[in-house]
C-alpha cells in the first residue's frame, strides 16, 4: 500500500507504567525507585516498530528517566529521532506556579541534552492543557527558547484556527503550537489522536476520523501513543479505582497492531523534522564525565548491631518485586546508621507462586531465610513464628505489600533503646496519616484503638498495625490466642499486660498496590483453626 503524502506528526510519550496521571494520587514520586522498571525495554520496542516502517518520531521524555537512563536517550537519538521534555516528574504546569515551571523546564532540558547530545527545543506537558486555563505557559515556553509546544486539547469553544497547528506571538517571540487532533462532530470536539483514545473507541470511527483529516486538511495530524501501551504484561496496580483501571489496562494489546497499521498507511515524522530543524539540534553539552570519588568505607559487619525483619507473606507474588527493590534501598540505609539485617520470610501456605518469587529475588543469599508454615496461621502466627525464628534481640516485622514504607525502619529501630520493648507504628497519631485507605477499615482500626486505650495500660494512636519492631526477648513467650489478624494487637496487648514498655512512631499508612485486596485473606487467616505451636508445621529454607 501506498503511504499517503502527508505527514503525520508522531510523537511518543516515553514514561513508565507508575509515572501516569491516573495513579498519581495513589504512587509518589519518592517512591519510584522501588517499581520494576520498564520503560527501557517498552521504548527498544517501540524503536524497533519504527525502524520496520521508516518512520520518524519525537520521542517526550520525563528528565527523571533521561537522567537515570542516558543510554536510552542516546539510542533514541542514534536511531534519527528528536528528543523532547515532558517535565522532570511527570507534573502538570497546573500544578506548578511560573517561576517552578521554568525551573523545571530547565532542570528537564538539562538533564536530556547532557543524556542525548541533542538540544531540547520542544514540550508536552504531562497533562492536556486547555487554551482557556493554561495559555500562560506559552509565554514562558517561547522565553526558554521552545520552538513548539504540544500540550493542548481543543475544546468547543477554542477558536477554529486553534484546532490545528499555529503560532503564537509572545513579547516579540513566536513559539508554534501543535494541538491535539480533534474531529468537530457539531456538539462538541472529539479527540482522535491516539493513546488510550484509539485504545477504548471502536478503531473503526478513529480510522475513518483520521481518514477525513487528510482529506479535508494539510494542517499536519498530530498522532501519539505511550511506550507503556505496547506492555500488555505490566504489573497491574489493583489499588487503583476501576475506572482508572480501565483508563490504563484496557485493551493494551490492541495498541501495537493499530501502530502497524497507521505506520504503514501514513508518512510519519517527528515535529522538529516538519518544521526544518532536525539537522540543527546538536546540543553543546554532553554528559559530564564522571569522575571517581573516594567511596565511603562501610562499617566491618562485626562493628554492626544484627536486626532480623521478618515478612508474613501470603499470596505475595505480585507484590514482591517491589518489596526486593524496597529493602536494598532499607538495608543500604540501615547500614549508614549501624546495622547490619538479616530477612526471614514467613510463608502462610500461600497458593501462588510466592516461594518461587523469593528464591529468584533472593537465592544465594546467606541472610535470607524462608519459613513456611505447612497449614496457615495468619498473619499474627507469622509474625511470631518469624521471631522465635531470628536469632537478633532486635526484630521488625513489616507488610510484604509495603502499605507502611519499609525505611521507616531506620527511624524506628534507635527507638527500641534500654527498657523499650516494642515500638509500634502509628497512622492515628497526630503526625502520622492514611492515604487512600478505605473508610469503612479506619472505622474499625480506630473504633478498637479506643477500646485498646481504654483497657491497657499502654495509651497510644493505634495497636492493630503490623510494623513493628521488637525487643525479642520480650516476646518469644508471647502466646496469642488467634493467630489471624485480630493477634496482632493481642501480641501488643499481652506485652503490655506482662509490664513490657511500648512507644509509638507516627508513620503513614497507604492502600495496597499490587495484588488482590486482602480483606477475604484475612478473614481467611483470622478464622484458622490452628493453634500456633512452636517448632511443629513448619518448613525451613536457608539460602
Amino acid at each position: 500500500m501506498k503511504k499517503d503524502t502527508q505527514k503525520n506528526l508522531l510523537t511518543v510519550l516515553v514514561e513508565d507504567y507508575f509515572h501516569v496521571g491516573a495513579f498519581e494520587n495513589l504512587i509518589h514520586q519518592r517512591n519510584w525507585q522501588n517499581f520494576e522498571p520498564r520503560v527501557e525495554q517498552n521504548t527498544i520496542k517501540a524503536l524497533d516498530l519504527l525502524d520496520r516502517y521508516d518512520a520518524k518520531a519525537t520521542f517526550f521524555v520525563l528528565g527523571w528517566i533521561a537522567e537515570l537512563n542516558p543510554g536510552l536517550m542516546r539510542e533514541i537519538v542514534a536511531r534519527g529521532h528528536e528528543v523532547g521534555s515532558r517535565g522532570f516528574y511527570h507534573r502538570s504546569p497546573k500544578n506548578l506556579t511560573p517561576e517552578e515551571f521554568r525551573e523545571d523546564l530547565r532542570r528537564t532540558n538539562d538533564a536530556i541534552e547532557k543524556a542525548s547530545g541533542q538540544r531540547v527545543v520542544g514540550y508536552r506537558a504531562a497533562e492536556k492543557l486547555t487554551f482557556e486555563q493554561s495559555e500562560w505557559i506559552l509565554e514562558i515556553l517561547a522565553d526558554e527558547g521552545f520552538a513548539y509546544d504540544a500540550s493542548f486539547l481543543p475544546t468547543k469553544n477554542s477558536e477554529k484556527s486553534k484546532r490545528v497547528a499555529h503560532q503564537v506571538h509572545r513579547d516579540g517571540k513566536a513559539i508554534w503550537e501543535f494541538p491535539y487532533a480533534t474531529a468537530d462532530l457539531g456538539v462538541g470536539l472529539l479527540p482522535i489522536s491516539g493513546g488510550n483514545y484509539y485504545r477504548q473507541m471502536p478503531y473503526t470511527l478513529m480510522r475513518h476520523a483520521v481518514k477525513k483529516w487528510h482529506e479535508r486538511s494539510e494542517d499536519p495530524f498530530v498522532f501519539y501513543f505511550h511506550t507503556w501501551e505496547l506492555d500488555p504484561e505490566q504489573p497491574r496496580i489493583s489499588a487503583a479505582s476501576k475506572l482508572n483501571r480501565i483508563r490504563h489496562y484496557r485493551k493494551l494489546d490492541k495498541m501495537e497492531w493499530i501502530l502497524h497499521e497507521n505506520l504503514a498507511l501514513y508518512r510519519c515524522t517527528s515535529v522538529a523534522d516538519h518544521l526544518g530543524m532536525a539537522d540543527d539540534l546538536v546540543s553543546e553539552k554532553v554528559q559530564e564525565i564522571v569522575v571517581d570519588t573516594p567511596k565511603k568505607v562501610k562499617a566491618k559487619a562485626a562493628d554492626l548491631t544484627p536486626v532480623s525483619i521478618v515478612v508474613p507473606c501470603y499470596n505475595e507474588t505480585e507484590s514482591l518485586p517491589y518489596l526486593a527493590k524496597t529493602l536494598r534501598s532499607v538495608e543500604s540505609q540501615l547500614n549508614d546508621i549501624g546495622y547490619s539485617s538479616k530477612i526471614i520470610f514467613v510463608d502462610d501456605c500461600s497458593t501462588d507462586n510466592t516461594i518461587g518469587t523469593i528464591e529468584e529475588l533472593f537465592g544465594g543469599r546467606d541472610d535470607v531465610r524462608i519459613v513456611r508454615h505447612e497449614v496457615n496461621k495468619g498473619v499474627a502466627g507469622g509474625i511470631i513464628t518469624g521471631i522465635r525464628a531470628a536469632d537478633t534481640e532486635i526484630v521488625c516485622s513489616i507488610d510484604c505489600d509495603c502499605t507502611f514504607d519499609p525505611h521507616e525502619l531506620v527511624n524506628m529501630i534507635p527507638m527500641l533503646t534500654d527498657g523499650v520493648d516494642l515500638v509500634q507504628a502509628s497512622p492515628y497519631h497526630k503526625d502520622g496519616g492514611v492515604q487512600n485507605v478505605p473508610g469503612w477499615r479506619l472505622m474499625l482500626s480506630k473504633g478498637a484503638s479506643v477500646l485498646f486505650r481504654l483497657i491497657l495500660r499502654t495509651k497510644i494512636a493505634s495497636y492493630t498495625a503490623c510494623f513493628r519492631v521488637f525487643r525479642r526477648s520480650a516476646m518469644v513467650d508471647i502466646e496469642p490466642q488467634e493467630s489471624g489478624f485480630h493477634g496482632v494487637p493481642e501480641m501488643l496487648g499481652l506485652l503490655d499486660l506482662k509490664g513490657g514498655k511500648i512507644v509509638e512512631y507516627p508513620t503513614v499508612l497507604a492502600v495496597r498496590l499490587f495484588g488482590v485486596q486482602d480483606e477475604n485473606d484475612q478473614d481467611h487467616r483470622r478464622n484458622s483453626p490452628f493453634a500456633l505451636t512452636s517448632g511443629k508445621n513448619e518448613t525451613v529454607w536457608e539460602f
